[in-house]
């Protein structure tokens, strides 16, 4: 007799490997530089290191609490009060977790019911669609317009129903690189303030911002953040993507929800990571208000790398990616693009049509400037020769 092995039918039949991980994966076969994966190739700070090697050796090395290290909540609970007015309780509304994905997909897990609609704002990041539809929620997505990828309200109110229970929004947002600004809350607030509407707002880019205004956190907006999970991510702020440390921030009640998904998701964070980024945040908060100069300069270092290329670059507001236009080079669909990209020029992009559900006309690729400004140069060198 034969053994049939059991093979699970697929929760998620229309996924497979990401294009981050495809094109990475590309870009070190062929010996390309990358610019397609959203993570620096330098190191974080040296005091960060530092504290993590001396709470290692210090025997922090067991389970911490569940919502994260006391220390580390209270500085996040001070820090958020000084950026954005509200100071948040450390204890009821502030929970760590591995990076800002998991807080994402437990924030998610929690509010989501089967038959629940939740909408999102196209291009959007790839670890939204599966959390929705492993939730049984039914995702509606509104698709933003290059070259400035604003919200269109009429269309956002159009799309409302009883069903809505949920709205995620990134800023700043990851792959546009533009921003929202406080009257795109407020035009938010407006819609939904007489529904029972949730807001997921992604701001791990938060201290990567260049508008002149600053950035425009939910939390800033004292209805919104009533009703709202804000998530973010020291990997972001501190060039360590590979230590997966992020937070959100959320009124007590959603809090308390989220944290039964979070406790049974991966319970707790590592501990000496937790006790060297308090250290940090307390120690050098000039570091994150430095991050919007920091990562200008190489934006603007790669844009006048560019100035002679044949690429058209989209206006870049934050995070550290940009947007740039391949069309006077060819006429080849992005995903086709950015393999040959790879492949022929050795530089490794991303295609902006796989944060889109529907077909995406416009060739556009993501271009990731967290990068050693010789990475950079290199870069822009074999780009201008398309």
């Amino acid at each position: 007799m034969t053994h049939n092995p059991l093979i699970p039918q697929s929760k998620l039949p229309n996924l497979g490997t990401t294009i981050f991980t495809q094109m990475s994966a590309l870009a070190i076969k062929h010996q390309a530089i990358n610019l397609s994966q959203g993570f620096p190739d330098f190191d974080g700070p040296r005091y960060l290191q530092e504290r993590l090697a001396h709470h290692v050796a210090a025997g922090a090395n067991q389970y911490a609490p569940m919502t994260g290290v006391q220390a580390l909540r209270d500085a996040i609970a001070e820090k958020t009060g000084a950026l954005y007015g509200y100071t948040p309780d450390a204890n009821s509304d502030i929970t760590v977790t591995a990076g800002a994905t998991e807080a994402l997909y437990a924030a998610i897990t929690a509010l989501v019911r089967p038959g629940d609609e939740v909408i999102c704002f196209d291009p959007s990041y790839d670890s939204y669609a599966p959390a929705v539809e492993l939730s049984g929620g039914v995702l509606k997505r509104i698709a933003l317009q290059p070259p400035h990828f604003r919200v269109n309200w009429a269309a956002f109110r159009a799309l409302l129903s009883d069903k809505t229970r949920l709205v995620i929004l990134n800023t700043p947002h990851n792959p546009s690189a533009t921003v929202w600004h406080t009257a795109d809350f407020a035009s938010l607030w407006q819609a939904i303030a007489e529904r029972e509407i949730y807001v997921l707002s992604d701001e791990v880019y938060e201290h990567i911002c260049f508008d002149p205004q600053g950035h425009a956190s939910v939390l800033a907006h004292p209805q919104l953040r009533e009703r709202a999970i804000a998530v973010s991510s020291f990997g972001k702020t501190y060039h360590m993507t590979g230590w997966k440390v992020g937070y959100c921030i959320a009124p007590a009640a959603i809090s308390a929800e989220l944290r039964k998904v979070h406790q049974y998701l991966t319970f707790a964070v590592n501990t000496p990571a937790q006790l060297a980024l308090a250290d940090m945040l307390r120690a050098q908060p000039e570091h994150y208000r430095h991050l919007p100069t920091f990562y200008r300069e190489r934006r603007d270092l790669f844009i006048e790398a560019l100035r002679e290329s044949r690429l058209e670059i989209l206006p870049c507001e934050g995070t550290y990616f940009f947007l740039a236009d391949y069309s006077a080079i060819s006429d080849k669909d992005d995903v086709s693009f950015c393999q040959w990209l790879t492949t022929e020029v050795g530089v490794a992009a991303i295609p902006l049509s796989v944060f889109c559900a529907d077909p995406f006309p416009h060739k556009l690729i993501r271009l990731c400037f967290a990068k050693q400004e010789s990475t950079l140069l290199a870069a822009a060198e074999r780009l201008r020769q398309l």
